[in-house]
């Protein structure tokens, strides 16, 4: 028996839908959650997808993320507002950011939001390619649950601090989307999921010793990316989001993979830019020149690139998702 099961992208919609209406989050809110998750697994980044599912249910179910928030916007400046994300899931407020970050880039060349009382922001990627399908250059910083030690110490007080940048391009935006980290946390999260090891070098146990224990290894610390960069990376990251949103800390936060505590309370920063007002008109060329610098290199590809094809295999194929997954998201739903 095969561990996977083939979902077209409607049904993968339903069932995470489902999941989360049962699990008291309100019908908006999971449309928009689901949207997330879904184009996630498309992309392959199954640790930002379904696997997500049995958490964030769980802790709506207790109230550690709340389920039927609706997000408010505050003016403070024109090119500056803050999202109150009602500690609810990310996405809906994301959802009501980016149209108003657009609006205000597009008038003033530059604008910035930040997103406070908020959960797992998932893809980081997805919200700057949505920006950058609009025209516009986009950076987004966001912090996440301490998993990182500074570099030199055992003591994890950073998250994977995920950054992402996306500008537009002939083609298709431009796309760049990294944890600090080797990889990010929730890969790990979807190894313990369904009982699978990880491979050497993600992670280190509690103890300091590298270990392949998904389990042991969400009891640890995650490694940098890069060591001592990667650790500094993170701690701008923790500036640029947790300080600039005046939201948790990660050392303060509570952890997005069980239902102890109370909400997460995170932060995150997205910074959009009008490409064709600071570059005088010449962003469109220069960039294209850009990629056909790459286009001329063997071997070369930009980042990001592959997930054309694979929104293009999945438009027809649909995604696969473990089998044991697909049980526990069911059972939520109350389809088992």
């Amino acid at each position: 028996m095969s561990d996977k099961e083939q979902l077209s992208l409607a049904e993968a919609g339903r069932l995470a839908r489902a999941a989360l209406e049962a699990s008291d989050v309100s019908a908006e809110n999971a449309a928009s959650t689901a949207r997330a998750l879904v184009l996630a697994e498309i992309d392959g980044q199954g640790g930002h997808g379904l696997s997500r599912i049995p958490s964030y249910t769980g802790q709506s179910r207790v109230g550690k993320v709340k389920g039927h928030a609706v997000p408010e916007i505050n003016s403070l400046k024109p090119g500056v507002f803050r999202v109150d994300a009602g500690h609810g899931f990310a996405y809906p407020a994301f959802d009501m950011a980016l149209p108003e970050l657009t609006a205000r880039a597009r008038m003033l060349g530059i604008a910035c939001c930040a997103v406070h009382r908020s959960h797992h922001f998932g893809v980081a990627g997805h919200h700057c390619e949505r920006l950058a399908e609009e025209g516009l250059v986009a950076f987004v910083y966001g912090n996440a649950p301490k998993a990182l030690a500074p570099w030199g110490a055992k003591k994890a007080v950073l998250g994977t601090n995920p950054i992402a940048f996306a500008a537009p391009m002939e083609g298709g935006a431009l796309l760049i989307d990294m944890a600090v980290t080797t990889v990010a946390r929730g890969k790990i999260l979807a190894a313990r999921e369904v009982g699978e090891p990880i491979p050497e070098g993600w992670a280190l146990g509690p103890d300091g010793e590298p270990t392949t224990d998904a389990a042991t290894a969400l009891k640890g610390t995650m490694a940098p990316m890069g060591g001592a960069k990667g650790a500094a990376l993170a701690l701008m990251v923790e500036v640029m989001s947790a300080c600039l949103a005046g939201a948790a800390l990660s050392a303060e936060a509570t952890s997005l993979f069980d239902n102890e505590g109370g909400p997460p309370n995170l932060g995150q920063v997205l910074l959009a830019i009008d490409p064709h007002f600071v570059s005088n008109g010449g962003f469109d060329d220069r960039i294209a020149d850009l990629a056909q610098i790459y286009d001329d290199l063997d071997g070369a590809r930009m980042p990001g690139a592959r997930r054309f094809a694979a929104r293009e295999h999945a438009a027809e194929e649909g995604v696969w998702v473990k089998t044991a997954l697909l049980k526990q998201i069911r059972e939520i739903a109350g389809e088992a």
